[in-house]
């Protein structure tokens, strides 16, 4: 007797040494290509990713903070390891694709002190978080978030240039609309730091995207070099305290911050840290990871939200010609919009600022120019319905009651701008928007904003993201600005995260010579045919025709065609594509298929295999660069074609070019 119980004593004491022993746990995806390794020490849990057996990120360490210095992920106590599989599909209702099947493994590690880390592995990238089991609220003091490199790697990332408060730049005021720096992560500026998504080139020219998803209720992620240089550091914005108003009361700037980044009521999820894995460039086009990772929506009836396109008056600084009133933010303007958008059957027309009366901050005061009920009941009659813009005070001094006022009057949506922040605060406004929006059935296109994180599968008349240095820069950029290279380069990186408001279609052209920046009659560079492919390269349910009513009108051909093109798909995916130098995509719906391709300012010639098309005979109408386009950005040529028996096209683009077509089975 007295044996046995030495025995179970020294079992006893066996037991917690192994439990607090050092662990190294792994999780593989369905394919057998990611391996992913998570070692839990006494001392921090550390990450890294393989990808056939390449190493992409390399041993990093993950924990969070909170302000009464319980730290999870510090001295961590592993409890239990439950393994599981998904393999389902998803039927989005507002989606560049009819279905998305949704196929992981996920590997949940809970720890003592109330908190668990669970990771996940598909096959094209893996995603970690952490889950707060603590039912009392909390407050987060700080994250770790490391994304070590085995190597000094090129890397795209995108600098903001903060705001001056109190006599120095604050990095975190931004509105998320700056080109790619393309450099090697040591040689990046460590004292900078870059919004998300980051793009990173590792070995046999595989890519990392790195980004978040699941964003809903605290702040967002950017990136900074770590200090040794061999990789990125998370950076958040601590919670705002002192707030200035400005811009006429439409914005706000933070003054002062908490010494904390999120306020927690409880039991939460916090967002997924996300890496996709790319084998070429070309596939990270049409990646679906951040829609997979986000909190689905609720069932429901979601056949009222309706995409489409909108006839902008913004970008045109409201210049029709050929009139016989004065153009501007008027009912006769917007009656000119509304029958142009009706002529042509695209759904909306837009009052963008200016509308409601300026300095008020006031949603509910008109401007006497313009008599709302009547231009409602006008596009009513015509087939059109209207979204107001939005500064985002104004909106949310009193969304409930402006949602429900605009809604009960006809109007369909909201174009949110100036949130230019991604704190907590900012994030869980973007959420109420599209909550509030959704109960009122109204289209929340959220401007002026982060990166899409996977809102829009929680709330999907969230349709809409800013975050993007999309046209509207051509209306001031300074010299030396290449929106041409952003545009083949911006698909794989931004884009990676969801839908972009990018406001393409200018009618107005110019090659790099000729191109100069004019608020009141902007222009684009590159061609003609390069703005009509972008209806297809990037990807927006609610896509705009930015471009003057009198320019499209003397532009009927382009005009008819890009009215025609959808803005969600049954299916999308890449045919070929580099980063930073050209991209061709493919998207079908309704069994008609659009292909579009753009290229730097490099003329080009490319062959593209059409076999996805499968058995038949089929026409394209295409539209292409003309002879002069390269001195003469608007000179295209619209032919139509019978598709070869082997499915093989070329096409020639001008630098700065692009083209499409629309192809159509005919036996």
């Amino acid at each position: 007797m007295r044996n046995k119980i030495i025995y179970l004593a020294i079992f006893l004491c066996i037991i917690p040494s192994l439990a607090y022993a050092d662990k190294t746990l792994t999780l593989t995806d369905t394919s057998g290509k990611i391996n992913l390794k998570v070692k839990v020490s006494k001392e921090d849990i550390c990450y890294s990713v393989f990808h056939g057996g390449d190493e992409m990120i390399s041993p990093s360490p993950i924990s969070m903070t909170l302000t009464d210095g319980t730290t999870f992920g510090k001295n961590p106590k592993l409890k239990k390891v439950t393994r599981t599989s998904v393999d389902n599909v998803i039927y989005p209702p507002i989606y560049k694709k009819k279905s998305i099947r949704d196929n992981y493994n996920e590997m949940k590690l809970d720890f003592r002190g109330g908190y668990s880390l669970v990771f996940r592995a598909y096959e094209d990238g893996v995603a970690y978080r952490f889950i707060s089991k603590q039912d009392a609220p909390f407050l987060v003091k700080e994250e770790q978030a490391t994304f070590n490199l085995p190597t000094d790697q090129k890397v795209f990332v995108a600098i903001p240039k903060g705001r001056e408060i109190n006599g120095r730049e604050d990095p975190f005021h931004s509105s998320f609309q700056n080109v790619y720096q393309h450099v090697n992560i040591s040689q990046w500026n460590k004292d900078e730091q870059a919004f998300l998504p980051v793009l990173v080139e590792g070995k046999h020219d595989k890519k990392i995207c790195i980004t978040e998803a699941d964003l809903l209720n605290y702040p967002g992620m950017f990136l900074q070099s770590s200090k040794a240089g061999n990789g990125f550091k998370g950076l958040f914005a601590a919670y705002p305290k002192e707030l200035k108003i400005t811009t006429r009361g439409l914005k706000e700037m933070v003054i002062s911050r908490e010494p904390y980044i999120a306020k927690v009521e409880g039991r939460t999820m916090f967002p997924w840290r996300v890496m996709v894995i790319s084998e070429n460039d070309a596939e990270l086009l049409c990646n679906d990871m951040v829609y997979k990772l986000a909190t689905p929506a609720p069932k429901a009836d979601y056949s009222w939200i309706k995409p489409g396109k909108v006839a902008w008056d913004w970008w045109n600084d409201w210049n029709l010609y050929n009139v016989d009133f004065k153009a501007g933010i008027n009912t006769e303007t917007y009656k000119y919009y509304i029958d142009f958008a009706s002529k042509y059957g695209i759904e909306y027309v837009i009052l963008d600022e200016g509308w409601s009366v300026p300095g008020a901050a006031d949603l509910m005061q008109v401007v006497p120019e313009i008599e709302l009920k009547e231009l409602i009941s006008y596009a009513r009659q015509k087939n059109v319905d209207l979204i107001l813009w939005a500064g985002f005070r104004a909106f949310d001094l009193d969304m409930e009651n402006v949602c429900k006022h605009y809604a009960a009057m006809g109007i369909k949506g909201f174009k949110i701008d100036f949130m230019d922040r991604d704190d907590q605060y900012m994030v869980d406004f973007n959420r109420r928007c599209a909550e509030v929006g959704l109960k009122y059935k109204l289209l929340i296109d959220l401007h002026g904003t982060y990166k899409p994180t996977g809102l829009q599968r929680t709330y999907p008349n969230a349709v809409n993201f800013e975050g993007v240095h999309g046209l509207e820069e051509m209306k001031w950029a300074k010299p030396g600005t290449d929106q041409v290279t952003y545009d083949v380069t911006m698909p794989f990186i931004r884009m990676v995260a969801g839908p972009l408001d990018y406001t393409q279609g200018a009618m107005g052209n110019a090659n790099k010579e000729n191109f100069k920046a004019v608020y009141s009659e902007p222009m684009s560079q590159g061609t003609r045919c390069r703005q009509l492919a972008e209806y297809v390269i990037f990807d927006s349910p609610i896509n705009m025709l930015c471009d003057s009513p009198s320019k499209y009108l003397e532009e009927e051909e382009c005009t008819k065609f890009i009215a025609g093109i959808p803005t969600v798909w049954d299916e999308s995916f890449s045919l070929k594509g580099e980063v930073g130098k050209y991209i061709a995509m493919a998207r079908q719906k309704d069994g008609v298929w659009y292909v579009g391709a753009l290229t730097d300012w490099d003329a080009r010639d490319m062959e593209l295999d059409l076999s996805f098309l499968g058995e038949g005979k089929y026409q394209a109408e295409v539209f292409e660069d003309g002879v002069n386009a390269e001195r003469v950005g608007k000179d295209y040529k619209r032919r139509t074609v019978s598709v070869p028996e082997n499915k093989k096209i070329t096409i020639h683009m001008a630098p700065g070019g692009g083209f499409i077509m629309k192809i159509s089975r005919i036996d």
